[in-house]
């Protein structure tokens, strides 16, 4: 038995070692992003795109609307650093740049506010 033991252990080692090791961030849990419309218009798109792509995903809001004081989750969302794109009811379009999402559930307010600051200095581009 101690035979055994002695040949393992080199094995116990390695294993207690690598479960032990940090989980890397690439593996960290997808997010749920509640997205909560405190704007004075109803949002009719919203698209992610990873800060590192130039294209846009799908409109993640399908046939959805988040209307005024209304609350959409978007469920599973990968952990990245995303550059969002919103449009409104009039077809104004917003980039908010470099969210985070990861990991833990996270909550979005959009104040009108936002999306003003935001068309403003999109326009400015």
């Amino acid at each position: 038995m101690k035979h055994l033991l002695r040949r393992a252990a080199p094995y116990l080692l390695a294993t207690a070692v690598a479960v032990s090791l940090p989980i890397p961030a690439a593996a960290a849990k997808p997010a749920d992003v509640k997205i909560t419309n405190r704007t004075d218009w109803e949002i009719h798109e919203l698209y992610l795109s990873s800060v590192d792509d130039e294209n846009w995903g799908p409109d993640q809001l399908g046939d959805e609307v988040i209307g005024k004081d209304e609350s959409f989750t978007l469920e599973g969302v990968p952990c990245d650093d995303y550059d969002v794109k919103i449009v409104d009811e009039d077809g104004d379009a917003c980039i908010v740049a470099e969210v985070d999402i990861c990991g833990a559930n996270h909550q979005w307010t959009i104040t009108s506010g936002d999306l003003l600051q935001c068309q403003a200095g999109s326009a400015a581009n």
